[in-house]
């Protein structure tokens, strides 16, 4: 039960005390409720998202409003909600719809700032994100994808790598230093998003197999919501990569 998602690992299932899986009394998990749950997240996220973008205009080409609060504020509140729901998963019921409205207010926020710069790629990213998440759902149900222990292992190496590089990059922009190429327009950039967004996507498949598994060996009813939070956090990832990507390419136009 490997996954990339940091929210979705091996012991995710497993109890504390005894190291054996968790298994459900009456109420246990099901799909049709990690569904529901889910879809109950991404409309707290829209909703949040939709107040954010409505509190930021732009004034002679210039971000007017309260960018920053909004930015910041969503992405520490995301950040520190996300750490408590990882550590404290049967508090996911309370935790996970937190998160979902605190991280509307950052993808809102930073939604704005791109419109403002490249109008329509909102729109794409939006379309982008729920077109791979529907299309490899099918794949993954029809049996096209299979999630064996390699491809976990491989997407699980992957990310890990992706999450070192952009933790060095940050810590070079506290330094005032930007990490080379990838983060430009140039062909290494832009070959560099396309890899992000695929191992991002990948990650999806992984959550699928997770979830089904949790339903399988009938987890807590709560392990919904965590697993609904889980697939949330690969999402806004995947939707913040499509907009890097986009970016990219718009801005060589």
């Amino acid at each position: 039960m490997r996954s990339g998602n940091p929210a979705l690992k091996e012991s995710t299932f497993l109890d504390l005390a005894t190291g054996s899986v968790v298994q459900g009394d009456s109420q246990a998990m099901s799909l049709n409720g990690t569904v529901n749950k889910t879809g109950l997240l991404l409309l707290l996220t829209v909703l949040t998202a939709a107040f954010a973008w409505s509190q930021i205009s732009v004034v002679n080409g210039e971000i007017a409003g309260p960018f920053l609060p909004l930015a910041l504020g969503g992405a520490i509140g995301g950040f520190v909600l996300a750490m408590v729901t990882v550590f404290k998963k049967e508090w996911a019921p309370v935790t996970a719809p937190l998160y979902a409205l605190v991280e509307g207010l950052f993808l809102g926020a930073i939604s704005s700032m791109f419109e403002a710069r490249y109008p329509g790629i909102v729109m794409q990213a939006v379309m982008l994100t729920f077109g791979t998440l529907f299309g490899l759902l099918l794949a993954y149900r029809s049996g096209l994808i299979k999630a064996t222990e390699n491809f976990k292992l491989g997407v699980a190496a992957a990310t890990g790598g992706i999450f070192v590089l952009y933790l060095v990059s940050f810590g070079m922009r506290l330094f005032g230093k930007e990490m080379p190429y990838i983060h430009e327009s140039g062909l290494i950039g832009i070959g560099f998003s396309l890899f992000v967004v695929v191992v991002a996507a990948l990650n999806l498949v992984l959550d699928f197999d997770f979830i089904e598994t949790g339903v399988e060996q009938r987890a807590p009813k709560y392990m919904e919501w965590y697993a609904a939070f889980g697939l949330m956090v690969t999402l806004v990832w995947l939707y913040i990569e499509f907009l890097r990507l986009l970016s990219k390419l718009q801005s060589r136009n």
